[in-house]
């Protein structure tokens, strides 16, 4: 039988979100290209070009960044407490937490990108990650 545990499924949702979010940030990035007459320029600084692009278009794709940013530690402590058979309770919860509290700030950011409110959403979701970070740490102890 295969090792499982609970809290490898809010890790799998995080990703399949991330992918959700790529898919929106193409499906509104390559049309706007387009309608702009964006030749892409290998010679230009990075974001430079996609800089000239509407705002609500760069959203998504910022947002896209973030979910390749601070979600790495999440799936790495998460990991981890799966491994060590502390991937339920209060750790799933917590991962539950992050997951849901960053889907929530994808939707932010790419639809109204209400920056106070964005930040409150980081924040918490930053602090359901140190728990986690926490509670991996005191298992390895």
């Amino acid at each position: 039988m295969p090792l499982t545990s609970p809290i490898i499924t809010p890790v799998v949702v995080l990703v399949a979100w991330s992918m959700v979010m790529w898919l929106w940030m193409y499906v509104t990035r390559l049309p706007a290209m387009k309608a702009a007459n964006m030749q892409p320029d290998p010679q230009a600084p990075r974001g430079e070009q996609m800089s000239t692009l509407p705002a609500r278009v760069r959203w998504k794709a910022d947002n896209y960044n973030h979910l390749m940013e601070q979600p790495t530690a999440f799936y790495a402590v998460a990991l981890s407490l799966a491994l060590l058979g502390q991937g339920d309770g209060i750790n799933l919860a917590l991962a539950w937490a992050y997951v849901g509290i960053r889907v929530v700030h994808s939707l932010l950011q790419a639809l109204i990108n209400k920056i106070e409110l964005r930040f409150v959403l980081f924040t918490l979701s930053s602090l359901a990650l140190v728990g986690l970070a926490a509670n991996a740490l005191w298992a390895v102890l």
